[in-house]
């Protein structure tokens, strides 16, 4: 795909499986193609910019995909309103974007990412979150939990399970569960917990606690009744581990780059996703 100077400029352009994306990625690559730019699937070593095209699922499985590159993501929308997508899939919308792009009329807007590190008997799991990490016991059982902040012992938590999310991923799962909106300008880890059990037997933290993301480390200390296995879900993708014994969790020494227009502006995302009243949708019989 592309064309075949290797001295180009390149643009990695991925989009999902949606027909409208794959319309959009098409006019993308002639247009960056027009004007003597390559495009490609994978990053090479002269890439310079990421673009997305589908929701902000499919912008957690891109960088995800392509190994959390130090190169900035631009997202084009073509589903409901998300947080991460900058433009709406329209030509005009497009021309403006690459405008800004040639005239470095832009800004950068960096993600904290969560560390997190998954213990078991024979081996450590280490990834990273954009949004959160979900600690939960198997099959709806009860989880039971020790929780340790920087070597200090919390709480047992008993319930459902725990979101560890970033300012970015408090608009997310942590939203729906009770935890709070944190300006993405901060970098905090917020644990939220899901269901919590408080009572005379068990009790729990019923409400989120917000740590500072600098020099807060977290270690979740699952206590099993019967079965030892835990479920971990990082940004939607789900993992079954057996035997794990602690997770630890921090913030990353590492950011996600992602391109922003000048008009971009948190609050309004919120207020536009969480408080406007039509449903907002993509009207695919444009393309």
């Amino acid at each position: 795909m592309g064309c075949m100077n290797n001295m180009a400029r390149n643009v990695v352009i991925k989009s999902n499986e949606l027909e409208i994306s794959k319309n959009i990625k098409k006019i993308l690559i002639d247009k960056f193609l027009s004007i003597g730019f390559n495009t490609s699937e994978e990053i090479r070593d002269n890439t310079e910019l990421v673009i997305s095209i589908g929701g902000d699922g499919s912008f957690l499985r891109n960088v995800r995909d392509l190994n959390f590159p130090d190169i900035p993501f631009f997202c084009v929308n073509t589903g409901h309103l998300g947080f991460f997508a900058e433009i709406l899939p329209t030509e005009k919308e497009i021309d403006i974007f690459i405008d800004a792009y040639l005239n470095s009329t832009y800004v950068i807007n960096e993600l904290y990412l969560l560390e997190v590190d998954i213990k078991g008997k024979d081996e450590v799991n280490h990834t990273y979150a954009i949004n959160e990490l979900v600690v939960r016991g198997n099959q709806s059982r009860t989880a039971h939990m020790g929780l340790h902040v920087n070597g200090n012992y919390m709480e047992t938590f008993s319930g459902d399970g725990l979101i560890m999310s970033t300012s970015t991923g408090s608009t997310a799962y942590n939203y729906s569960a009770g935890g709070s909106i944190v300006d993405n300008r901060l970098n905090i880890i917020q644990i939220t917990p899901i269901s919590p059990i408080s009572t005379n037997a068990f009790r729990s933290f019923t409400s989120s606690i917000i740590l500072p993301g600098q020099d807060s480390e977290i270690a979740i200390k699952p206590e099993y009744k019967s079965e030892h296995t835990i479920i971990t879900v990082v940004d939607g993708q789900e993992h079954k581990f057996n035997d794990v014994y602690e997770i630890n969790v921090r913030n990353a020494n590492k950011t996600v780059k992602l391109l922003r227009l000048s008009d971009y502006e948190f609050w309004d995302r919120v207020y536009m996703k969480f408080l406007k009243t039509y449903d907002y949708k993509i009207d695919e019989a444009r393309f």
